[in-house]
C-alpha cells in the first residue's frame, strides 16, 4: 500500500468549480496532516495557506500522489508531464463526460479520504508518441494517452499518405487524416469516427479513417507494441498537422514522415473502490440499465 504524505494538486485555469473544490480539498488534506504542493499556475487562486508550490513536472520528483481536479482535458495534459515519474494519479471530475477523472465534487472528502487510507483500484495506461522527420531530420516530437491525429487542419480538404505497421506497407489513403488511439483514447474521438471502444487493459492500438474517400476502409485493431510510420504524399493540397491529445500540434509538409510507437513508461492511474468501468460507460454514453431498472 502507497503511504501518501507529499500530495500534488492540479487544476485547470480560469474554472470558478475547479477553484471552488481546491478550496474544499486544500483544508481536507492539511487537515489529516499532508504535505500539500499546487500547481505554481493556479496558486494565486488558492487561498492563503501554508502550501507550496510547484511546476506539475516537479511533482513526479516531490509528491507521493497527485490529484487533478477539473476534465479529462486536465487529467491528459497532467499524465503527459507525470508518466515518466510513476507517480499516481487520482482525478476530480469538474468538467464533462469525465471518463478519467472518476471522483464527483460532493463525494472528495469521502472517496479522497478512502485513497489516502490505501482503499483504491490503481492501473496503468499506457502513453504514445510521434516523432515527425523531414528529409532524414527530426523537426517535431509529441506525446498523448489519448491519440495522435493527423489532419489537414482546414475543413474538406484531403490528405493522401501511406500507412506502414512495422515497415509492412498496409495501404495508401485519401481521407481527412487518420486516428492513431490508445485504449483510453478509444472513448474518445475515435469513437465519434466510428472505432471500436477497447477496454483499458488491452495492449492494441486502433487506427480510424477520418472520412476515407472509399467505403472499404475500415478501423484496425494492432498490437501496442507495433510501430507506426505514415509517409504524406508528395503530391497533396494542403499541409496536414499532427495533433497529440488536442492540446499540442504539430505542422506538417508533404514528403514527411511520422513515426508513431509505445512510450516506455504509462501513467499509474488510480480510481476508488467503487469505479467500475463498465458502468462508467453506461452512464457516460447513455448505455441501457438492467432490464427492470
Amino acid at each position: 500500500m502507497e503511504n501518501f504524505r507529499n500530495i500534488g494538486l492540479v487544476g485547470r485555469q480560469g474554472s470558478t468549480p475547479v477553484i471552488q473544490s481546491l478550496e474544499h480539498l486544500v483544508p481536507f488534506l492539511q487537515s489529516r496532516g499532508l504535505n500539500v504542493f499546487v500547481d505554481d499556475r493556479i496558486a494565486d487562486l488558492v487561498p492563503a495557506r501554508e502550501m507550496q508550490h510547484s511546476t506539475v513536472k516537479m511533482m513526479g520528483q516531490h509528491c507521493d500522489l497527485v490529484i487533478v481536479v477539473g476534465g479529462d482535458g486536465s487529467l491528459l495534459g497532467a499524465a503527459r508531464q507525470l508518466a515518466h515519474s510513476g507517480v499516481p494519479v487520482l482525478g476530480i471530475n469538474r468538467g464533462n463526460l469525465g471518463f478519467l477523472t472518476d471522483i464527483a465534487p460532493d463525494e472528495i472528502e469521502q472517496k479522497v479520504g478512502e485513497v489516502l487510507d490505501g482503499h483504491y483500484h490503481s492501473e496503468q495506461r499506457f502513453l504514445i508518441e510521434a516523432e515527425v522527420f523531414r528529409d532524414g531530420e527530426k523537426i517535431g516530437f509529441g506525446e498523448a494517452l489519448n491519440d495522435i491525429i493527423l489532419h489537414p487542419n482546414q475543413a474538406a480538404r484531403m490528405i493522401r499518405f501511406e500507412l506502414y505497421i512495422d515497415d509492412q506497407f498496409v495501404y495508401s489513403q485519401r481521407s481527412d487524416g487518420l486516428i492513431v488511439s490508445t485504449p483510453t483514447g478509444s472513448t474518445a474521438y475515435a469513437l465519434s469516427g466510428g472505432g471500436p471502444i477497447m477496454h483499458p487493459k488491452l495492449d492494441a492500438l486502433v487506427l480510424v479513417p477520418i472520412f476515407p474517400h472509399t467505403l472499404s476502409s475500415r478501423p484496425i485493431v494492432i498490437d501496442g507494441n507495433a510501430e507506426l510510420r505514415i509517409v504524406v504524399a508528395e503530391r497533396n493540397d494542403t499541409h496536414p498537422f499532427i495533433s497529440c491529445d488536442g492540446q499540442h500540434q504539430i505542422p506538417c509538409l508533404p514528403g514527411d514522415e511520422i513515426s508513431v510507437r509505445k512510450k516506455p513508461h504509462p501513467l499509474h492511474l488510480i480510481h476508488p473502490l467503487c469505479y467500475n468501468y463498465y458502468e462508467s460507460c453506461r452512464s457516460k454514453l447513455g448505455w441501457g440499465s438492467k432490464l427492470g431498472e
